[in-house]
């Protein structure tokens, strides 16, 4: 059996073109606050490009999804905006749900494969 799995309808989080003094106070903020911001410390794979934008950008939508991509969770007082366009770049993977979409899939799947071998037995 072959499993294929599209999201549709993907949003994500970025941050507004705006000031470095406003920008890294929303990227203080998402990431005391629950954003996974390691992969934008040296080393991590995104780093780079390593301007405040980028890396804020890459908080709030860790925030935004960690809050199950709810509109509110991505406002940080107009810094953010949500758009339907993935902005991975090479080697950094935007996330385009929380960790628990992933589980409810692999879910929906194994309810889809045991109601096919019930319906085999009647």
């Amino acid at each position: 059996m072959f499993v294929k799995i599209v999201f549709v309808g993907a949003t994500w989080c970025v941050c507004r073109e705006g000031s470095d003094t406003a920008l890294q106070k929303t990227l203080d903020y998402a990431c005391g606050a629950g954003a996974d911001c390691n992969p934008t410390h040296q080393n991590g794979p995104c780093f780079n490009p390593n301007t405040v934008r980028a890396h804020c950008s890459y908080a709030v939508n860790s925030y935004f999804q960690r809050y199950r991509q709810a509109p509110t969770a991505c406002d940080f007082s107009g810094t953010a905006m949500i758009v339907t366009s993935d902005p991975s770049t090479a080697g950094c993977q935007y996330p385009a749900t929380a960790r628990y979409g992933f589980c409810l899939i692999i879910n929906i799947i194994n309810i889809l494969i045991m109601f096919k071998s019930v319906t085999k037995t009647c």
